[in-house]
């Protein structure tokens, strides 16, 4: 969250020296990350409190629902960008060089933080977490589309509404992963079934009990970080 906060700053400032609407709108989704990140903060925290009467299978689903918040978010913050981006688009300029250490610092710091809580967001089954990762991992790709924005204004001079066209396309990329957040948090809100392996594993856990002979059904769903199974068993009807 600290990381996030410094990147949005920094981004914003030095796109507002540099006169760059890609750097700046990056830096606004780098702010973004901030929010997001607070919010899987609070998912998690609340996710991991023990069932109590109100809530006898856990609070697991706060999660999920964390995870379709900041789906809706990035959509909401990419369609601000896109807009921003359009509105300025006759502003003729040529973003100041040095705007591009700013980005390759950030394009750095975002590949460390994705692939950190992309590990451990599939370790946890962490919707959530696993969602930021990969806002991380779209803020390094707008970070790219930016730097490479700001180089074609600065050396092509008959390219300098590329820095435009990048806060666009940086928009656009925010919007898609926030679509593809929402829809798979909506999926797990729905109670859909884990894949066919995930069935496999839990299959093979029960038939190893001892008394089972075979497994007649098998559903299960997703509570947040654990998984609720249910199980039809065949056993010894002299057991």
């Amino acid at each position: 969250m600290g990381t996030s906060a410094a990147l949005a700053a920094v981004k914003i400032v030095v796109g507002l020296r540099a006169h760059s609407i890609a750097v700046v709108s990056d830096g606004m989704e780098s702010g973004a990350d901030f929010v997001t990140s607070s919010l899987v903060w609070l998912g998690l925290w609340i996710a991991a409190k023990p069932a109590d009467q109100d809530h006898p299978y856990g609070h697991g689903r706060f999660e999920i629902l964390t995870g379709l918040a900041i789906g809706m978010l990035l959509a909401a913050v990419g369609a601000g960008i896109c807009l921003q981006s359009i509105a300025q688009r006759n502003d003729d300029h040529v973003p100041a060089v040095f705007a591009v250490w700013a980005m390759a610092a950030s394009i750095a710091v975002h590949g460390l933080l994705s692939a950190v809580k992309m590990h451990i967001g599939k370790r946890a089954h962490s919707v959530a977490l696993t969602a930021d990762a990969w806002h991380d991992l779209v803020d390094l790709l707008s970070g790219c589309v930016a730097l490479v924005s700001v180089l074609l204004s600065v050396f092509f001079q008959g390219l300098r509404a590329a820095d435009h066209y990048g806060g666009f396309a940086i928009g656009l990329i925010v919007i898609f992963l926030g679509l593809r957040v929402a829809r798979e948090t909506t999926l797990q809100l729905m109670d859909t079934m884990p894949d066919d392996e995930q069935m496999q594993q839990i299959r093979a856990v029960a038939s190893r009990v001892p008394g089972a002979l075979a497994i007649e059904k098998c559903f299960a769903r997703k509570t947040g970080l654990r998984y609720h199974v249910d199980l039809h068993l065949e056993v010894d009807p002299h057991l």
